[in-house]
């Protein structure tokens, strides 16, 4: 009896740890985000040093605090191709996986609107956080899409490459 009553504790402690650690990581270090209005979606103008706010509506978005690229968002913007041509295109611009529970963000569909021109990739905050840029795509049919991508100087840093000049300062508190 006591052999059997243990063997349910063990394996009723590692479903909860199991069942835990999902939780964590798929739901448990999100939150949503509170709209901004003229600060949630920004594009930087060509040539431009700071991005300036579009119109859009219909703002979703999630972040968490463990990573600078969990950041993703979903919004409906009037903006056309013509009027979205005066912002810095960003190429291959490859959109990252958000939780499934987050169902206005698919990745897949998103990538494959990229790729077929559907879509475009714009540039909206260069060094959101130290080496993470955030891109901004827009669909033909004005659903647009945020999501925050390493750029070179954060790729450099991660892997353990030396940085080099033409990236800006790394915080003292990232060092």
């Amino acid at each position: 009896m006591t052999g059997k009553l243990l063997a349910l504790l063990l394996l009723t402690s590692a479903v909860l740890a199991g069942g835990g650690m999902y939780y964590m990581q798929v739901h448990g270090f999100y939150y949503d985000v509170v709209a901004q209005p003229g600060e949630d979606v920004v594009l930087l103008g060509t040539g431009a040093d700071a991005p300036e706010p579009i119109t859009y509506t219909a703002f979703q978005a999630i972040d968490a605090d463990s990573s600078p690229i969990r950041y993703r968002a979903c919004f409906e913007t009037d903006l056309t191709a013509a009027d979205l041509s005066a912002y810095q295109p960003v190429e291959n611009a490859e959109p990252l996986t958000a939780p499934g529970w987050f169902e206005c963000y698919d990745a897949v569909a998103i990538a494959e609107a990229l790729k077929s021109g559907q879509a475009q990739a714009f540039m909206g905050t260069k060094n959101i956080h130290f080496g993470v840029d955030r891109i901004v795509a827009v669909t033909k049919d004005g659903k647009g899409y945020v999501w925050h991508a390493l750029n070179n100087c954060g790729e450099k840093a991660y892997d353990g490459t030396v940085v080099g000049e033409e990236c800006p300062l790394r915080p003292a508190a990232a060092q």
